[in-house]
């Protein structure tokens, strides 16, 4: 997936079938969808693939087990059937996790537990295992950090867990193997328009500020929570659509939860689960749900945020983590469909599409576990709205980039999936491509190179933050690797040693918002 090659084919192009604004989740999902039932495809992303809300999820892939509690049937069904669709589709990155909710009150063990044979029987044969109603010496053998003051007893259960960013990329890859042209740094600028209607995109390539005008059968906006953002621009009268909700993750060392199953606090004082995950030898902790009137490309965590976490985890673990024990605090934002209740918590994840006066098809809300349905939803509209040919979906069995089985998830390289083979023939070649970029991470030059050469890695954020997960497993390991990473890219991009210090500052002001307050 080489950029310069993807923006000669931009400019190569007359006219795509389908212009696709955003390349989150969502977005990637469309382009995946489009390009493999054999549409000209283009998808423009205004930042980095995943820069916002979907490189910095809880790393679920989940059925919701609060959707279940608000008696949201119809959405848990769907996402049970795309968690185990994505895990078929995706097995180099997506794995079973156990769970436990531990019990500290009578009623607890046969309210989960029953709500949790319904979670199973509702997954089908795309289940991942069964619940088990667990004993409190089970519990405590599974989660040997809670507290186990008043513990009563637990319930196992299993969900998906995957590398939100990675998936991301991967994505994109899969889109450029069938054709798609797919570009970050890209920002649409403006719409093109023949009486009144929709006919493309005028947009600025911000890595040489040249402009561009794509045109397009159809063109859909699939930006997030910056969806107002593009239907302002096509009407500035729009109404708003989305209601964004930061929630925050704490991450910790896997001495707070050394063990191999996850804990499911199923209710907090906002109303919201709460999840210890582990996660890259890391254990990651969230999420909060807080209303944001304004939606930021770098979201920050709220002091009261920070604390509302800490607060919960000192409830249910015998050790109390302090300030100084956490590596990395991450934000993210969701794009929420605005209802009518001012609690976020209680909004829908369900996705919605709407189509503006001018044909400009919106799709919002919704989730990572149900993106490919999402695509294929609002396809069906953007095709039929074209006058395209129709065409099957074919993405319920479509192998994601990287496809391989049988993964370890404890070694290194692991989510390169098929890719890790060519990646450690770079290695062979070069034996100092071996060395990690820091002590306290997990990872190595040499895929600063592959990242470069075949992921469209442009800047040392790219790198430490999506390539890798280096800036959400230890932001402040992350500032210090980020000089190694900068000389090694330069050198692969023939950048100056201007480029060098630009992006190292660059990099600390955004991480330095990852660290502790």
């Amino acid at each position: 997936m080489n950029r310069q090659q993807h923006i000669d084919q931009l400019s190569a192009t007359k006219e795509f079938d389908i212009c696709i604004i955003g390349g989150g989740a969502t977005g990637l999902g469309i382009a995946v969808d489009s390009a493999s039932r054999g549409y000209k495809t283009v998808l423009l992303e205004k930042y980095d693939f995943a820069k916002g809300t979907s490189s910095r999820s809880t790393k679920l892939v989940h059925g919701g087990v609060r959707y279940l509690q608000q008696g949201n049937i119809k959405l848990v069904m769907e996402a049970l059937r795309e968690r185990g669709l994505l895990k078929k589709n995706a097995p180099h990155l997506v794995k079973n996790q156990s769970f436990v909710i531990p019990n500290y009150k009578w009623w607890e063990h046969p309210f989960y537990g029953i709500g949790l044979k319904v979670y199973d029987w509702m997954a089908g044969t795309l289940g991942l295992g069964p619940s088990q109603f667990l004993s409190r010496e089970e519990t405590l053998e599974l989660a040997p950090t809670l507290d186990p003051e008043g513990l009563k007893g637990g319930i196992l259960y299993h969900d998906g867990q995957f590398d939100d960013a990675r998936l991301a990329i991967h994505l994109a890859m899969t889109a450029s193997d069938h054709g798609a042209v797919v570009i970050n740094y890209c920002g649409v600028e403006g719409l093109l328009k023949v009486n009144e209607k929709i006919c493309g995109v005028q947009v600025k390539d911000s890595m040489d500020n040249k402009i561009y005008e794509v045109k397009a059968k159809a063109v859909i906006n699939a930006t997030g929570v910056f969806a107002d953002n593009i239907l302002k621009m096509d009407d500035s009268s729009a109404e708003s659509l989305v209601s964004p909700s930061q929630g925050i993750h704490l991450v910790f060392d896997r001495e707070f939860l050394p063990s191999d199953t996850a804990i499911m606090i199923p209710k907090t004082d906002d109303g919201r689960v709460l999840f210890a995950v582990p996660w890259h030898h890391k254990i990651i902790v969230g999420t909060t749900d807080t209303p944001i009137e304004k939606a930021s490309e770098e979201p920050v965590a709220l002091k009261k945020e920070i604390e509302f976490v800490m607060h919960h985890m000192t409830r249910y673990l015998k050790k109390e983590p302090a300030y100084s024990d956490i590596r990395s605090i991450f934000a993210g934002l969701r794009p929420l469909v605005k209802g009518n209740t001012k609690n976020t918590a209680a909004l829908s994840r369900d996705h919605h599409i709407s189509i503006s006066h001018s044909e400009l098809i919106t799709i919002t809300g919704g989730k990572w576990t149900t993106y490919r349905r999402m695509a294929e939803d609002v396809l069906e509209i953007a095709v039929h709205k074209a006058g395209l040919e129709e065409k099957e979906c074919i993405t319920g069995a479509l192998p994601v980039h990287g496809y391989k089985e049988n993964v370890d998830f404890k070694a290194p390289l692991y989510y390169y999936g098929s890719d890790e083979k060519p990646l450690r023939s770079l290695i062979e070649t070069n034996k100092g491509l071996a060395e990690p970029i820091h002590p306290a991470l997990p990872f190595v030059k040499a895929e600063i190179i592959w990242a470069v050469k075949n992921e469209m890695c442009m800047t040392i954020e790219d790198f430490l933050s999506r390539r890798t997960r280096a800036l959400l497993l230890d932001a402040r390991a992350a500032m210090e690797a980020a000089p190694l990473v900068a000389g090694v890219m330069a050198a692969e991009m023939n950048k100056d040693s201007k480029w060098v210090q630009q992006q190292i500052s660059s990099f600390k002001s955004i991480a330095s918002n990852y660290l502790p307050i």
